[in-house]
């Protein structure tokens, strides 16, 4: 086993490897301020972005869910890595060279899943199949491309590849490359029966690609009649590398265009995807063999920008039949993941955007993402299309059916708007659907009440609430909310001693951990001081990366995180005197806490009888004013 990697080439690593680089090739970030970046969380559903970015700190943190750390962490987090993988990963792609101390040395730090070599390994599938698409056993491949207006050009743009019709022609080659059996089938790209054998055998493949550009999946086409496998699409399994409800085939390609125009459009296939692309649609993107669900929005909204201050718009495409109109209602229920506006764009022929391409050329397909509507109009368009309008019992059915509908929409706030326009569709008095749209609520709520209190089978029934039941516990000690006013004091000034280590110096000589009420904000000051004090970060670059990595109480980590990301309140560089005005207001609050205690022990002590004690502690109180006064003043003239 090699030795572990060298303390100071991960040091390397991490100073070369800028964290908003390596953030935003998963999130869209912004300007926050004071130095700091913001984006919508990868790790927790939101609709506010909480997750901050500091470059110049080298940390991450978000705020909701209290996850961060450092560059190494997010990889280890978001990718599934071990720690050796985050530091190789970033050392090859920032040329740094690393270094192992000598010795057969345990790595004893968190470990995932080797996603490295399974990566590695649909890498070299992918340039073997793109290689085998030029052979002539490809013919038929190379025809289907042309009768859908795709040329080699466009081929090479999205990596498109042939799997020949031998059994192990991707395994032989693999297996040259050095990897090994067990490696080929975690990834996918070989299935085990009696012997091993390609999956993907005899069809045309797209590589699925992450949002970072590495490919870990493979959608196959059938193109030969004899082929025994039915099905028209083949999709790379679940694996380690490859989740089907969180991929979006195109998210390489379009998430900057994202980002920049606030939009995404949805398609339904790989070639659609490439149709959109090549007509002047860069933002286009489809699922892998699965419905568009929760965690597709999830990933969408992250490279949108998608929240309440920033709203975009999110363009589903779908065939104008039977099927296309089941997927937009799939679709209408997950509009409330999104903050973006929702459409839909159906083309009147029922033409795909590749089949719309061919037929009509790159500017119909620009004119169908233009004309969308909105997807709530469609769907209630569609339902209210099923009714005979001419009739005044298809009126009423229609309006009950839509209010069902409109009913069902969890944000609230646009049920009247919804109301209005199926009033407006069915030709209806807007009180009528407003009426129906609140009963429709009213069946929705009283159903899973009922549901509730009906007993199940064989269910005792249900005892009085008795007098003699045991009381509860005593409550158990909460720790309070670090952003909790009460300890803003405490929380501005270690932010400057894990951002500024250098400023604060030794001018914290004087501060202990008494000086902190929180236990954690206590705990992240006793870790400090473990350490060496700020003065021992001063021209450490990682000390507080270090810092956070020593910490064994996750509460602990997370706060030096957010600690070392969140701006401070001075919109400059923070000053010696700003860091004196800190610890001297921190040192009065001290002072004023023992004045406190002190003064509740002189009420308790009777001077007659305890005359030593009493005038013991009186010296100590005019003692401790005197420094409180001291304490104030200074913080006033270094203000």
């Amino acid at each position: 086993m090699a030795g572990r990697i060298r303390e100071e080439d991960i040091a390397a690593v991490r100073e070369r490897a800028p964290i908003d680089e390596v953030v935003s090739s998963y999130v869209t970030l912004r300007n926050a301020g004071g130095g700091s970046q913001k984006g919508l969380c990868p790790f927790h559903d939101e609709k506010s972005p909480s997750f901050h970015v500091t470059p110049g700190r080298n940390f991450w943190h978000c705020f909701g869910c209290q996850e961060g750390g450092d560059v190494f962490t997010f990889l280890m987090k978001i990718d599934g890595l071990s720690f050796v993988e985050a530091v190789e990963r970033l050392a090859d792609k920032y040329g740094v060279q690393l270094r192992r101390e000598d010795g057969d040395v345990r790595d004893d730090r968190p470990r995932g899943p080797a996603r490295g070599r399974l990566v590695e390994a649909h890498k070299v599938a992918q340039e073997f199949y793109a290689g085998q698409l030029e052979t002539p056993d490809a013919l038929a491949a190379r025809r289907f491309l042309h009768e859908r207006g795709f040329d080699q050009a466009a081929a090479d743009r999205f990596g498109i590849g042939f799997a020949p019709r031998d059994g192990d022609a991707l395994l032989t080659h693999l297996r040259q490359k050095g990897f090994r059996e067990d490696e080929m089938v975690s990834g996918g790209l070989v299935a085990m029966g009696r012997s091993a054998y390609d999956r993907f055998r005899g069809r045309l493949l797209w590589p699925i690609r992450d949002a970072s550009g590495d490919t870990i999946g493979f959608g196959a086409r059938r193109i030969f009649d004899d082929d025994r496998i039915e099905a028209k699409y083949l999709n790379t399994p679940e694996t380690p590398i490859y989740k089907k409800s969180q991929v979006l085939y195109g998210i390489d390609l379009a998430r900057r265009d994202m980002a920049r125009a606030s939009q995404a459009v949805v398609v339904e296939g790989y070639t659609d995807v490439m149709a959109c692309h090549l007509a002047g649609v860069p933002t286009a993107v489809a699922t892998c063999g699965t419905a568009f669900g929760d965690d597709h929005a999830r990933v969408l909204r992250r490279f949108l920008h998608d929240h309440e201050d920033f709203r975009g718009e999110v363009i589903f495409t779908f065939d104008g039949d039977a099927a296309g109109q089941k997927a937009a209602l799939r679709a209408f229920d997950g509009d409330q993941n999104f903050v973006s506006q929702t459409y839909v764009a159906v083309e009147p022929d029922g033409l795909d955007p590749c089949d719309l391409r061919i037929q009509k050329g790159d500017a119909a397909v620009r004119e169908l993402v233009a004309r969308r509507v909105p997807l709530y109009r469609f769907v209630l368009a569609n339902i209210v299309g099923g009714f005979d309008l001419d009739r005044a019992d298809g009126r009423v059915d229609a309006v009950r059916a839509a209010a069902r509908l409109v009913a069902s929409i969890r944000d609230k706030s646009k049920v009247e708007a919804f109301a209005r326009e199926l009033a407006g569709m069915v030709g209806v008095d807007i009180e009528q659907a407003r009426s129906e749209v609140r009963r429709a609520a009213q069946r929705s709520t009283q159903r899973p009440r009922q549901e509730q209190q009906r007993p199940g089978p064989g269910a005792a029934p249900s005892a009085a609430p008795s007098d003699t039941a045991p009381p509860a516990g005593p409550p158990r000690e909460q720790v309070p909310d670090l952003r909790d006013p009460r300890f803003s004091l405490e929380r501005e000034t270690l932010k400057l001693v894990i951002q500024h280590p250098a400023t604060v110096g030794r001018s914290a000589a004087d501060v202990g951990a008494n000086d902190f009420t929180h236990p954690t904000y206590r705990a992240v000051w006793e870790m400090v001081a473990a350490a060496g004090g700020p003065a021992a970060g001063a021209n450490d670059p990682g000390w507080a990366s270090r810092l956070r990595d020593t910490a064994t109480d996750p509460a602990v980590s997370s706060a030096i995180s957010a600690l070392g990301v969140e701006p401070l309140r001075t919109a400059k560089e923070p000053e010696p005197s700003y860091v004196a005005a800190h610890l001297y207001r921190l040192l009065e609050l001290t002072a004023m806490r023992r004045i406190a205690d002190l003064k509740s022990r002189l009420q308790r002590t009777n001077p007659v009888e305890h005359t030593a004690d009493y005038n013991r502690m009186f010296g100590e109180l005019v003692a401790l004013e005197q420094h409180r006064r001291s304490m104030r003043e200074l913080a006033v003239g270094a203000s």
